[in-house]
């Protein structure tokens, strides 16, 4: 017998699942008004994510593949880890704004990622495809490991990104103000 907490479960995964998988589509394939991969790579280069293409890549196949794999509740541990971790990476672009989001904040992304990281605590339900296949992709060490690496992966593209802001604005701050880009 299905119960509300299955049927519940498997509305919070259509839903954010589908929602991600649009928004990871724009990216990687121009999906739906997106930038595609060129357009993303060239704005997360400006954005301080070296190189831009790669990084581009990486934050399409979290959101479209982990956001696909979230509302199929399949292999829903790899699925939350790579949602959450996206989430972290783009909430921290936001933080400075603040929390909200009409101010640009880091509101929604935030919700997104704790949504995954339940759904990687609680499972995805018996309505999902780990359910049928015995959860063989949906053990609890793999909620423990990919929980685990979320913070660490999180962190160093932060982190990566935070010094490659750094160096631009020093750079910046260190050129001539003719635009010439040589000394008088």
């Amino acid at each position: 017998m299905t119960s509300s907490r299955d049927i519940g479960l498997l509305a919070l995964r259509l839903g954010v699942g589908g929602a991600l998988a649009a928004h990871g589509s724009q990216k990687l394939f121009g999906a739906f008004g997106g930038g595609g991969i060129e357009g993303t790579g060239a704005f997360f280069d400006q954005m301080g994510f070296k190189p831009g293409k790669a990084n581009a890549y990486a934050a399409g196949l979290g959101e479209a593949g982990g956001g696909a794999l979230l509302a199929l509740g399949l292999a829903t541990p790899a699925a939350a880890g790579a949602v959450t971790g996206t989430m972290a990476v783009a909430g921290s672009v936001h933080a400075s704004n603040g929390f909200f989001g009409q101010n640009g904040g880091y509101e929604l992304p935030a919700t997104v990622g704790l949504i995954a990281a339940t759904l990687a605590l609680t499972g995805p339900g018996t309505l999902s495809l780990d359910h049928a296949l015995g959860h063989t992709l949906n053990r609890p060490w793999m909620r423990a490991v990919a929980m685990a690496a979320v913070v660490p992966a999180a962190a160093f593209v932060i982190n990566r990104r935070s010094k490659a802001v750094a160096s631009a604005e020093a750079a910046k701050a260190d050129a001539p103000e003719d635009g010439t880009g040589s000394a008088a």
